[in-house]
């Protein structure tokens, strides 16, 4: 639309030093895109390269210690398809002491049924039936939190029912932990997709994501930021009741993320490192869930600075979907401009603006491609779809923005989360 309107303008007559403006501008706008994207690469690659792993330690200093009981806290909702595969995998550790804490989050399928025969036949499994959530909880923390009432453990790891986990994945946590003197320990899992758009969207998203998150900036004590992945982290009960537990992230619907955060900022030993070799999660499991995730990723941003969620949506714009969109005005006008022989500044103003646009769209492919083999694990042919995953990104983070305010917002396992509602909840405590 915007091309045609570019055509149009000038067999109107109009100036070329208008067009020459337009594109001006948009090449100043691309620039900056392509340097955000110049350093996402740059950053990343130094990510991948020097974030330590799950069994990269001193294990000469763990040799000896003492090997604490470990409590797993394992909260489930409708996870019938998942949840023998992550019970099999946690019954398989290597770890000579622990127990798994399995919380029926109020399933309507077949997951209490399942976790309860594995608590029949396995009495490390202990089974627990969460009561309905009281207002002012979001499902998951009132899930954690009953998980942790039942535990007995010194140390407590927290999982998803969508996880698979390697035999040695407890035990290399615990000893890393023991080695290292820390109070947390979260893993960057291997996020397993299973359909088209979750694998086109994914390595877009964890590329915008991956410097913010990254191993380097949470271990880095200079950095405020704080993050657990929910599929894998392992705290010390005494540091998990210091910050308040999961009550005191009951109203947040990214809770370990919140969680991560309350114990950076506590001044408590923690540590990210990648496990993608030993822990597996599944993101998203179809189209919706993956619309409803990106969408849950903005609500509680919106609820805390609105201001900051619309910078966040016009960052993804420009970022991850406007070097796609602004080819529809950048290549007719660079074409109308040269098949009219037009005045010089509107010619080279065009032709600049293209050239930084498809600088850009390379980089961003670049990028996206590093991540879908790195980070993903999938062919990097999947960065071909950025252009689709970008829009898909925009438009949910924008929907999650427009609808807010309404009631059951997020729709997340089967749960419906109203953000003025948790507004009404937080002011009165």
């Amino acid at each position: 639309m915007a091309g045609e309107e570019a055509v149009v303008a000038l067999q109107a007559g109009l100036p070329y030093a208008a067009l020459a403006a337009v594109s001006i501008a948009l090449a100043a706008i691309m620039a900056g895109v392509l340097g955000v994207w110049l350093y996402f690469l740059a950053y990343m690659v130094r990510s991948f390269r020097l974030a330590p792993r799950l069994d990269s330690f001193d294990r000469s200093k763990a040799s000896g210690s003492r090997r604490p009981k470990v409590s797993v806290i394992l909260p489930a909702r409708n996870e019938e398809p998942y949840i023998a595969r992550c019970l099999d995998s946690l019954l398989a550790q290597d770890y000579p002491d622990f127990e798994i804490v399995a919380v029926n989050d109020c399933s309507s399928d077949r997951t209490g049924q399942i976790m309860q025969e594995y608590a029949a036949r396995d009495r490390r499994v202990v089974y627990v039936e969460n009561l309905p959530k009281p207002e002012g909880w979001a499902g998951k923390t009132w899930a954690c939190h009953q998980g942790y009432l039942r535990a007995r453990g010194d140390y407590l790891m927290f999982t998803d029912a969508d996880t698979e986990h390697a035999p040695d994945a407890m035990s290399l946590a615990v000893a890393h932990m023991l080695a290292e003197e820390l109070d947390a320990l979260t893993a960057v899992p291997r996020l397993v997709c299973n359909d088209f758009w979750t694998r086109i969207t994914l390595p877009g998203l964890s590329t915008f994501l991956h410097t913010r998150f990254s191993p380097l900036r949470v271990n880095d004590p200079r950095h405020k930021t704080g993050y657990f992945f929910g599929s894998f982290f392992v705290i010390t009960r005494k540091t998990y009741e210091a910050v308040g537990t999961h009550e005191g992230v009951r109203q947040e619907l990214v809770e370990d993320g919140a969680l991560g955060a309350r114990v950076k900022a506590g001044g408590h030993a923690m540590k990210m490192v990648r496990g993608e070799d030993r822990i597996e999660a599944v993101w998203a499991r179809d189209l919706d869930t993956l619309w409803h995730g990106l969408r849950r990723l903005v609500i509680p941003l919106y609820h805390q600075d609105r201001k900051g969620a619309h910078l966040i949506a016009a960052a993804v714009f420009f970022i991850m979907f406007a070097p796609f969109l602004f080819l529809s005005y950048s290549v007719p006008a660079f074409l109308a401009t040269f098949l009219a022989a037009a005045d010089d500044v509107s010619a080279i103003a065009s032709s600049v603006l293209l050239g930084i646009e498809l600088s850009t769209i390379a980089v961003l492919m670049a990028a996206t491609a590093v991540q879908s083999k790195l980070g993903v694990f999938q062919s990097p042919a999947y960065a071909l779809g950025a252009p689709l995953g970008g829009a898909l990104i925009y438009f949910g983070f924008a929907s999650a923005i427009v609808d807010a305010g309404k009631q059951g917002a997020v729709n997340w396992r089967g749960r419906r989360y109203t953000v003025s509602e948790k507004q009404s909840f937080l002011r009165s405590v």
